[in-house]
């Protein structure tokens, strides 16, 4: 029986701690496999609470927050083919973090999408919801969810 062969991998970054160690999880299966890598950032609407019988409108995201997001994934392309994965593009997004994920998931055919998990607890996940348990639920292709480090126990 053969293992999965992953050709196309998707990642998705934000700046924090347990979005690069799934960059370097993600890179790491890249270079094994010899898949394509695609880095994804998305610079997230403010939220907005508006009256239930109310619509929703977006608000425009700060000037300042997209060029970060762009050269984060910049940043992490040029890191990716420097560790040596051959085929990396990058794509910085507006909108709503989970559909632009899912998005450019399906978009790319991806065989794998690696996401952090920022070890929310379980209040902060029902006030904030989950970036990556949203994306476990709806991904088209496994989802790699690399979680926080923890003190070794003793």
């Amino acid at each position: 029986m053969d293992g999965p062969r992953f050709r196309r991998i998707a990642v998705a970054v934000d700046g924090s701690s347990s979005a690069e160690r799934a960059v370097a999880v993600a890179v790491d299966l890249a270079k094994t496999y010899g898949a394509d890598l695609l880095v994804v950032a998305v610079a997230p609407l403010p939220a907005v609470f508006t009256a239930p019988n109310q619509p929703l409108v977006p608000t425009a995201i700060p000037e300042n927050t997209l060029p970060r997001y762009r050269e984060l994934v910049d940043a992490t392309v040029r890191g990716a083919r420097a560790a040596g994965v051959k085929n990396v593009r990058g794509a910085c997004l507006e909108g709503v973090i989970v559909d632009e994920v899912l998005a450019q998931v399906r978009g790319q055919g991806s065989d794998l999408l690696v996401v952090g998990s920022r070890g929310l607890s379980t209040v902060q996940r029902l006030m904030l919801g989950s970036v990556s348990s949203a994306l476990v639920t709806h991904a088209p292709c496994p989802v790699l969810v690399v979680r926080p480090v923890s003190p070794p126990s003793k």
